[in-house]
């Protein structure tokens, strides 16, 4: 399996297909580099090189027991990126992934990037503070880690079947596939990596990394997403970017990149090749 090594040691497993211009996938928690399958087939059979990680302590990279933070998130994001002397990439992250997107190029610097898309991504700041009255409260985040912690393998089932791709809504018509594959993905991962990485995307504050960006970046989310509400993630992180192109959808669900393929494909598409950043 291709993988790279960190400078803390750690071996990172990734994808790289096709050649062309580089478009890098960051998945979200506590999925793998498994979870973009319908985007790295669409956009390599539209001329793309694309490459997928699986996040430390996820998927096949090594199941180490620190450094599950942003930090080091972007740290590694930043060495595949060198290892694979990339330039010019469009870097795409959902949720968890939109974390380590934005924290990378604000971290990193954009040298190696030209656009940026996250989509129903946890920036600007999941958990509810004093300053951030609109976000949940670190309650919830508590009770994901004792879930993790004590019944792993139900809790997984219960997210994918329910609130993560809206399976729990009236009418909805659950994917016994679909969830298969997103508990499949899950337990390959390290509980340790999971236990540690709720704080990394709930309490991590994107805030200031968001104002340094000035790259097109295209922040995409639904209304109706159960897992990061709307209200206090996407239409702040867009007005912080410098940059930023705003595109709301309704009745979709968190992980619409799967469940809604075709139409997030075709909007991305446009965004990378439009002018500017802006959506044709």
């Amino acid at each position: 399996m291709p993988v790279l090594k960190t400078n803390d040691g750690t071996e990172i497993y990734y994808k790289d297909w096709g050649s062309g211009q580089p478009i890098v996938f960051s998945h979200g928690w506590p999925l793998s580099a498994d979870d973009w399958d319908a985007q790295m087939l669409f956009f390599l059979n539209h001329g793309f090189r694309v490459i997928a990680h699986d996040r430390r302590g996820h998927g096949r990279s090594a199941q180490v027991a620190d450094g599950h933070d942003m930090d080091h998130y972007a740290d590694d994001l930043a060495a595949l990126t060198a290892h694979l002397d990339l330039n010019s990439a469009i870097h795409v992250g959902h949720s968890t992934g939109g974390g380590e997107v934005v924290h990378y190029l604000a971290r990193h610097g954009e040298s190696r990037a030209a656009k940026a898309a996250i989509i129903a991504a946890v920036p600007p700041l999941m958990v509810q503070t004093a300053a951030n009255p609109g976000g949940l409260p670190k309650s919830v985040f508590d009770d994901f880690q004792t879930q993790v912690a004590t019944r792993r393998a139900e809790f997984y089932r219960d997210v994918a079947a329910g609130p993560f791709y809206g399976y729990n809504k009236p009418g909805a018509k659950p994917s016994e596939a679909v969830i298969q594959n997103w508990w499949r993905q899950g337990m390959m991962g390290s509980a340790k990596a999971h236990y540690d990485g709720v704080v990394a995307f709930s309490q991590t504050d994107f805030t200031e990394d968001l104002k340094t960006i000035t790259l097109p970046v295209l922040v995409m989310h639904s209304e109706d997403d159960q897992i990061v509400p709307y209200a206090d993630s996407a239409p702040l992180s867009a007005r912080l970017l410098k940059n930023g192109v705003l595109k709301t959808y309704k009745g979709f669900p968190h992980g619409m990149p799967t469940t809604e393929a075709e139409t997030i494909n075709a909007d991305l598409l446009s965004f990378i090749k439009a002018d500017q950043g802006r959506l044709a």
